[in-house]
């Protein structure tokens, strides 16, 4: 540990710490522009000048590491002089015009600096340059008169996502904000996840959807999770008089530390379908509004005497983007006091599948969390796509690769890994590759084995994959030399090919990742609503859908069902077909928990309230059971833990 004063005060912090960090640990104020929490000291604007005992000139403070006994000075005359001189130099550069700001009023850093130090005005005449505004893109603007270049856009784009579509051009007074090779930002490499525009300390970077709505002091801020994918990040979510204003990651977050994709950040902010607002009863060939008593009526009146029926009774689906208290509910409602014959959910276990049936048949855990993507040395992906679905993870690998991290890749097209993999494996057969693999790393050596049968192995899965055996060996010898190597593989692998992989990983002493569909898919797999679905002669079929937008083969599936009850939070083809519809909550709207794809339990939380006569999930479920006179007394925690989880969360 390191003892050091500052401003007077004795503070002890450990090796390592740089003197901002000492004095933001200590409580100490110490302003500063292009420094941020989640990225490398920069030292850029020269804001976070402090005075050090013993040393002549000021001492940037977000790059000066701690040392024993060092004492620093933040408040003197010399210091402030600094600080005020280059805040006029930073106003002066560019046009920094503030009333017509859409960040001015408390969240602009580099005005709220400036308030700091008492400034109402700069001393020196602004550039009066017109420099240009970039509006090419889907999500967000770049606006050249705001940016102060304090490199925290460009910094995160290649530290915390491994993208590195920004750079600074020129240099000097003529320095710029540059996308890529100076192409307009619309039709750049940028991957749209938002993490520039998180990071900028002015409105250089603003996102249309939510500009120019007022400063966040006037919003409320709820966090939450990301109900996007199986990731489970860490969101805030910005609302003003009951909507959405804007997304932005949890700095705090454990799963993603703040970084967002486009599906999370951008996306759920252009939702466009339809809400269900209030029960609906088909009467006479077409769907009336009704009220909720009817409704409920109604179902439990076609469902009550089917109950315990095989295979003319129900059918029961749940969407793995409802909390785990419904699921519970819904699996006790319909597998027990139904006892319906299928009770399962959407995704019919396709993501889950294979990885619990391998688990439960080794007793053991299988997989790993999300940190071994953040510290594998190598990372063989198969068939996973993370520049498309789960792309936080994807982002945890790329950002890697700069520093040595080698990329094997198994896809079978092309995609924006493809030019960054070390070795590209174009093709589908999973499982021939795995064969080649294992073959291959016993041809150089690396793993003991009969020769003979590897060369014809290798050779055999080299052409069964439709790669070559030169490409099949570089792969192998990645992987087989790697100190700590993970495999990522696609949702729905089948269990054959998982168990060769899981085979291939023990020898190689690589973590296992998969990616998992929708939020909630796990904790719907270790309550067993993991079955196929199929209507085979069943008399009813209950959709309890929520927010989800179905697939044109969930709807056809139950196209066929001679009644069907649907519980949904948009109108779709699947309400248009149903005999009764229970609105409910969307995914702003509940609250709940759930289980991600490495098994952390998560709590969603509310940020808006849901239109009146709208419920949610688990109280129409509730209201359901109670039509037919039973009482729900699930415990999702218990249901989670009935079943050992197929992740050991490390």
């Amino acid at each position: 540990m390191i003892n050091l004063t500052i401003d007077g005060k004795p503070v002890q912090v450990p090796d390592g710490t740089t003197v901002l960090q000492a004095a933001q640990a200590a409580g100490i104020h110490i302003p500063t522009l292009c420094n941020h929490p989640a990225l490398k000291p920069f030292g850029g604007c020269r804001l976070c000048l402090v005075e050090v005992e013993g040393m002549r000139t000021l001492q940037p403070s977000c790059t000066m590491p701690a040392s024993d006994k060092m004492v620093v000075l933040t408040g003197t005359d010399k210091v402030k002089a600094a600080r005020r001189f280059v805040l006029n130099m930073i106003f002066s550069d560019r046009n920094h015009f503030c009333p017509y700001c859409q960040v001015t009023g408390g969240d602009c850093e580099l005005q709220n600096s400036a308030l700091d130090e008492g400034m109402s005005h700069w001393n020196f005449p602004p550039n009066w340059e017109r420099y240009p505004v970039d509006a090419t893109h889907d999500y967000f603007v770049m606006d050249h008169n705001r940016c102060i270049l304090c490199h925290r856009c460009v910094r995160a784009c290649g530290e915390l996502v491994g993208n590195f579509t920004l750079g600074i051009e020129e240099r000097g007074a003529r320095s710029m904000l540059v996308a890529d090779t100076g192409v307009p930002l619309g039709s750049s490499s940028c991957v749209s996840c938002g993490t520039c525009v998180a990071v900028c300390p002015t409105g250089a970077l603003i996102e249309r959807n939510s500009a120019y709505q007022g400063p966040e002091k006037n919003m409320t801020v709820t966090r939450s999770i990301c109900m996007t994918c199986s990731m489970g990040c860490g969101i805030q979510v910005y609302t003003r008089d009951n909507r959405i204003v804007r997304i932005v990651g949890d700095w705090d977050a454990p799963v993603n530390g703040g970084v967002l994709c486009k599906n999370g950040r951008f996306v759920p902010l252009e939702e466009k379908r339809q809400r269900v607002t209030t029960p609906l009863v088909r009467k006479n060939g077409r769907l009336e509004p009704a009220s909720w008593e009817e409704a409920l009526q109604t179902a439990a009146a076609r469902l009550r005497p089917l109950a315990g029926q095989k295979e003319k009774g129900i059918a029961a689906l749940a969407s793995p983007r409802l909390p785990a208290e419904a699921l519970a509910a819904f699996k006790q409602l319909f597998g027990g006091c139904l006892g319906a014959e299928i009770v399962t959910s959407t995704d019919q276990g396709r993501t889950t599948g294979a990885v619990r049936t391998v688990s439960d048949e080794l007793g053991r855990p299988i997989e790993s969390g999300l940190a071994a993507l953040r510290g594998a040395d190598c990372v063989l992906t198969l068939g996973a796509k993370l520049y498309d679905n789960h792309m936080v993870a994807g982002f945890f690998i790329k950002r890697n690769l700069p520093q040595g991290t080698r990329l094997v890749l198994v896809e079978s097209e092309n995609g924006e890994f493809a030019a960054r993999a070390n070795v590209f494996l174009k093709t589908g057969a999973v499982g021939a590759v795995i064969d080649g693999l294992k073959a291959a790393l016993v041809r150089l050596g690396l793993q003991s084995g009969d020769a003979a049968q590897a060369e014809a192995a290798l050779t055999a899965a080299a052409q069964a994959a439709g790669v070559t055996v030169d490409d099949l060996l570089a792969a192998a010898g990645l992987v087989g030399s790697a100190e700590r190597p993970a495999f990522v593989y696609r949702e729905n692998v089948d269990a054959p090919t998982l168990r060769k992989l899981v085979e291939l990983a023990g020898a190689t002493h690589a973590a296992l990742v998969s990616i998992k569909g929708l939020p909630n898919m796990l904790a719907a797999a270790q309550m067993g609503l993991d079955r196929p679905f199929a209507l085979n002669g069943h008399q009813a079929a209950y959709l309890a859908l929520g927010d989800e937008a179905p697939s044109p083969e969930l709807a056809a599936a139950l196209r066929k069902a001679p009644f069907l009850v649907v519980q949904a939070s948009y109108t779709s083809e699947l309400t248009e077909q149903a005999d009764v519809v229970l609105p409910v909550e969307m995914w702003a709207e509940q609250e709940g928990h759930f289980l991600n794809l490495e098994g952390r339990i998560q709590q969603a939380a509310r940020s808006l309230q849901a239109p009146a006569g709208v419920r949610s999930n688990l109280a129409v479920l509730q209201a359901l059971a109670e039509q037919m006179n039973a009482t729900l007394t699930a415990d999702w925690q218990a249901e989670l833990a009935a079943r050992p989880l197929p992740v050991a969360l490390g």
